[in-house]
């Protein structure tokens, strides 16, 4: 069995935003999963996915601060011309990751019992981010 869509994501403000309910609503088919990946690939270059804390909010904030001290936007860059928040962004949507591939086991993503999928929005105003998902496993009725 293969699925493959697209989700178009809100636009959110730059930080790191719990997407995770935005997928799994994106591909009901999921639950027919037996055993499978997902793939979650990000078609920009200013913003990524990881996976992380889902629980606890200043994780997402904290997460901000480091990358904002890692890659700091005062360093001189030569790419400017659409604002200082550029580079930087393209910079951590590098470091952290353009896509993810999670296992699927009996119809769910294996995402362990404290971890969420993260947009991580790295432009001040980086508008609606699209994500290409693609679902590749057995289903429930050994159907591939």
């Amino acid at each position: 069995m293969w699925i493959q869509r697209s989700v178009h994501l809100p636009a959110a403000r730059r930080g790191f935003h719990l997407v995770t309910h935005d997928i799994l609503d994106a591909i009901p088919e999921l639950g027919s999963v037996q055993v499978g990946l997902v793939n979650l690939f990000i078609q920009h270059t200013s913003a990524s996915l990881t996976i992380n804390e889902n629980a606890d909010p200043d994780v997402r904030i904290d997460f901000e601060t480091a990358m904002n001290h890692a890659v700091p936007e005062s360093l001189p860059y030569v790419h400017t011309l659409e604002g200082p928040d550029d580079m930087p962004a393209h910079v951590k949507a590098s470091m952290m990751g353009a896509s993810l591939t999670i296992p699927v086991s009996d119809g769910r993503l294996q995402l362990g019992t404290w971890q969420g999928i993260y947009l991580c929005e790295h432009r001040n105003h980086g508008g609606s981010r699209k994500v290409v998902i693609t679902v590749q496993g057995e289903s429930r009725g050994g159907e591939e």
